[in-house]
């Protein structure tokens, strides 16, 4: 089945054209985006239990946005009087539009006159062009988070958490997590009117183990744009792998700081892709010279077996939808082109200001919060060896998987990656030693250059979030095959 669209925002679209309509009586450009946004959240351990329909992105909203004198300004509400709003009568449905519009327009001109007492230099920007567009996507989920039958849901992560402590003498706890949440948006104006409706959910496992000189936590996540119905089988895969990691971790030794041939799994080439050529390539970031990727266009980045994609369309994940949120249609950008950087991801306020094409980028942590340029699926392209081969290739190095964090700094292009752990490798080998935890860092160029081997699978995971600049979260995915490389890991 398909996941309906919010009948709110169904009923409140012929309101807030004619809102629109008004206001387009004194602005050059004017959109609205609306959301209605429900989901549930659960967490059970042998310590704790909580159940909540809120998630880090539900939410229901509105922000319109107006250009006028080559500004922007947005206006953000999240109470109306849907009463007026949708009455029948023709009359008191046009009191309440003009209402609105009235009260849009008075705080957009006294924040554009604050502006122009500010004295500040600003970006001037024209008007966006409003093309015709009609966009209405439903994308396919069984079971609805507003839906779920939660006591089941309970159950099924109960027993996964209670098997889990019980597998090992060392197991301290065993939280095991759920989250979804349906998703609609609406964007107007006076040209294009786009509709989506689409869920994601993800589910994860932190087995906590602790020895007389050792405290560590296995962690293994799942994730995909469904519903509910993911969490009937997730966790079975997941769990023989969490107990199986979490004796490696009981047993790992610390790595002896220096440079390595190491090979990466999906995970850790997705972590890599993520930092080094996602928020470096953030194009809002080329607006304020704040990234080093500006510099580089048409430029070698890293090897010829490295080609990476962006956007919500190039892979099938948790991230993927139809429009961001300034109603451009999502898309597929091609950023680094057998190791030539080609072009970055951008929203459309910040594409105007370089002369270019939004990509479909332009995403809000929530309705009330600024567009930034944001990633969706950032995912290096496959190649053509095996990883028996690869492993087969190493003389001595390390096998990292796992993820745990990572940061960049996009102005001067160091990265840095923080690895669960890492197998060795000797003489083409596996021996069975475990490195445990891993600090990845570099140069991007100096990395990526150092390719030098590609497998044919890939895998994109969608369990986490990202902040820009520690804050605006939203949703991302990232991965890719596995890649045998240099880096210095400590």
């Amino acid at each position: 089945m398909k996941a309906p669209f919010s009948p709110y925002l169904a009923k409140l679209a012929p309101f807030f054209k004619r809102v629109i309509a008004k206001l387009g009586e004194h602005y050059d450009y004017v959109s609205l985006l609306s959301t209605d946004s429900k989901g549930l959240s659960c967490n059970i351990s042998g310590r704790t239990k909580a159940v909540s329909t809120e998630t880090p992105f539900t939410e229901r909203g509105t922000v319109i946005r107006v250009h006028h004198k080559n500004l922007y300004v947005e206006y953000a509400f999240d109470a109306l009087n849907l009463e007026e709003a949708l009455s029948e009568d023709e009359k008191t449905r046009d009191e309440a539009a003009s209402m609105l519009a009235g009260r849009v327009k008075t705080e957009v001109d006294w924040q554009l006159k604050m502006l122009e007492r500010a004295h500040t230099e600003f970006y001037e920007t024209p008007a966006l062009p409003d093309e015709e567009r009609e966009i209405f996507a439903e994308f396919d989920a069984e079971i609805l988070p507003e839906e779920a039958d939660v006591e089941k849901l309970l159950a099924i992560m109960t027993d996964v958490s209670e098997r889990g402590k019980n597998a090992l003498d060392e197991a301290v706890d065993c939280m095991v997590r759920a989250t979804c949440t349906h998703v609609n948006k609406l964007f107007l104006s006076a040209k294009q009117d786009l509709r989506q409706s689409y869920c994601y959910a993800d589910g994860s496992i932190l087995l906590y183990v602790q020895s007389e000189d050792n405290f560590n936590v296995a962690y293994q996540s799942f994730s995909d744009r469904c519903g509910m119905e993911i969490y009937e089988h997730g966790y079975e895969k997941l769990l023989p792998e969490c107990i199986r990691i979490a004796k490696e971790l009981l047993k790992a030794d610390r790595v002896e700081p220096g440079e390595y041939t190491v090979i990466t799994t999906p995970g850790i080439s997705g972590l890599i892709a993520h930092e080094a050529f996602g928020h470096g390539v953030e194009m809002d970031m080329f607006v304020k010279n704040r990234a080093l990727g500006r510099d580089y266009i048409n430029q070698r980045v890293g090897s010829d077996l490295v080609t990476m994609h962006e956007g919500a369309l190039c892979a099938d994940t948790c991230t993927g939808y139809a429009f961001d949120d300034e109603g451009t249609p999502a898309g597929d950008v091609i950023e680094i082109d057998h190791g030539i950087l080609k072009t970055g991801i951008c929203d459309a306020l910040s594409a105007l200001r370089l002369g270019v094409q939004p990509t479909g980028n332009g995403k809000r942590e929530r309705f009330d919060h600024k567009v930034y340029t944001r990633m969706t699926n950032t995912v290096f392209d496959s190649g053509t060896d095996t990883l028996a081969d690869m492993i087969a290739s190493v003389d001595y190095g390390f096998l990292l998987d796992g993820t745990q964090s990572g940061m960049e700094d996009p102005k001067h292009w160091g990265i840095q990656c923080i690895v669960d752990r890492g197998y060795e490798i000797k003489d083409g080998k596996l021996t069975g030693r475990v490195i445990s935890p891993v600090v990845m860092t570099g140069y991007v160029p100096d990395l990526l250059g150092s390719i030098s081997m590609v497998s044919t699978d890939r895998e994109v995971d969608g369990a986490g979030m990202c902040g820009k600049g520690y804050k605006e979260w939203v949703k991302v995915a990232d991965g890719g095959p596995y890649l045998k490389a240099k880096a210095r890991l400590g």
